[in-house]
């Protein structure tokens, strides 16, 4: 039997009694000594996205510690291991030793290896790593999307509200949030939204990266934009969608002249080796390892050579259970990378800006107020990566879900509206939200019975 050393003390259970504003966490100076342990996290994946969520880690240690991870790639694994000081006896080479060694710890003394698992694996894979990991009864925060399927998204709600536990997914203004939801502004009637993704930023991801192939990951719809579309029905909620239409086509990366290499060598040779640079080589990129990323990978191909298949723009167009609507973009031609642009529109006023700066205008009073959100706590996406995991600790330290302001079953509606949206691209036609759900859901059962 293998012995592995056991972290992640539940004995301060049950969470639930324990008062939000009292955590150490929520006063302005860091007392010297934490109310609650921290919560400990597995973090399965160690790439890009499994670093970003694993920084808050390093900057807020008394509210949350790595202390297992699964990674394959060795050299990503021993820095990452490093980084966090993770025992060596808690390092797996994949996420299904690390589910065994759990096992065993449950099995022999009734404690999980942490409280929560990050799962930052590759998409079609978020669905094995949820169902397994939401059986042992851990927290989960899953990178988005939830997975590459309807069926595998309704098989994902359905293990996370049987197993009861924390499920935390994507980002976005949660200051812009808590505006639309005071109805300070009237009714939300109208939303148009866009996100530039940007040439470069397509030309690599999806084009020669991860996400190219629809057969190997799935449409750009949904593996770049889902938290887009996750966030406008987060704001409209609790209305729901009713009808979406959508159009959209692999418009420019086709077959044409060769460019460069540049944009992954001349950042490097500038000094700067985080993305996209980082995320093509295992380990530190450097001008060697890139060069020979470029030469063995799909990162030295030309953009117009490559076996890529996905949107590089699409339109969404949607309808709310009371006539609301909602227009969102996404395009790979602009120099704004990801940086989204959103126009809302109330009855008594609007909020116009993007992830920087947003302008809030009362009709009613003619006044109008500049906002910059507040991101101290740093991260990708406008600080939404570490505000997003930063609630996602505070949820799992106080048992409740709600600190999130969303849960398994909204996420699970908003990926749906995604789903629907391809299907009316591909079959030219609007499509009825209920009547795609309510079908989706007969396949499964169905499916699930004869099995």
């Amino acid at each position: 039997m293998r012995v592995v050393a056991v972290v992640g003390d539940e004995s301060w259970q049950p969470l639930s009694a324990i008062n939000m504003a009292s955590l150490p966490w929520r006063n302005s100076q860091k007392p010297k000594h934490s109310v609650v342990p921290p919560v400990t996290l597995a973090v399965v994946g160690c790439g890009q996205r499994g670093k970003a969520y694993s920084r808050y880690a390093l900057q807020s240690p008394e509210r949350c510690k790595v202390v297992a991870i699964a990674e394959p790639r060795p050299n990503t694994q021993s820095a990452f291991a490093t980084k966090h000081s993770v025992d060596k006896t808690l390092v797996f080479d994949s996420w299904q030793a690390l589910l065994a060694a759990s096992a065993e710890t449950i099995s022999t003394i009734g404690k999980r290896l942490a409280d929560a698992v990050v799962i930052a694996v590759q998409d079609h894979m978020h669905l094995d790593v949820a169902l397994a990991f939401a059986e042992q009864g851990y927290h989960i925060l899953c990178e988005k999307p939830m997975a590459t399927s309807v069926d595998h998204c309704i098989k994902m709600e359905a293990a996370i509200k049987n197993a009861g536990t924390i499920f935390g997914m994507g980002h976005g203004s949660k200051e812009l949030s808590n505006i639309v939801h005071s109805r300070v502004l009237g009714d939300l009637v109208n939303v148009v939204h866009i996100e530039p993704v940007g040439y470069y930023h397509f030309a690599h991801s999806f084009v020669r990266g991860n996400w190219s192939n629809e057969a190997k990951s799935s449409f750009s719809l949904l593996t770049k934009s889902c938290h887009d579309i996750d966030i406008l029905c987060h704001w409209f909620s609790p209305r729901i969608p009713t009808r979406v239409s959508s159009f959209g086509s692999l418009q420019h990366f086709r077959k044409s002249a060769k460019p460069s290499a540049a944009v992954y060598l001349d950042p490097v040779t500038n000094g700067n080796t985080d993305w996209p640079a980082a995320t093509i080589v295992d380990g530190i990129p450097d001008i060697e390892n890139i060069t020979t990323a470029l030469k063995t990978g799909p990162y030295g191909l030309c953009v117009y050579e490559s076996a890529n298949d996905v949107c590089d723009h699409q339109v969404v167009n949607l309808e709310f259970s009371d006539g609301s609507t909602a227009s969102f973009t996404m395009v790979a031609y602009t120099s704004l990378i990801c940086e989204r642009q959103t126009r809302l529109h109330f009855t008594h006023g609007e909020i116009v800006g993007d992830m920087n700066t947003y302008t809030v205008t009362d009709f009613r009073t003619g006044k109008t107020v500049q906002h910059r959100p507040k991101h101290e706590v740093g991260g990708g996406h406008g600080g939404g990566d570490l505000g997003l995991i930063e609630a996602f600790v505070q949820a799992v330290a106080t048992g409740r879900q709600e600190v999130l302001g969303t849960d398994v079953g909204e996420v699970l509606k908003s990926h749906l509206t995604v789903f629907a949206a391809e299907a009316s691209r591909r079959e030219g036609r609007v499509v009825d939200c209920a009547e795609f759900e309510n079908e989706a859901r007969r396949r499964v059962n169905g499916d699930q019975a004869r099995a």
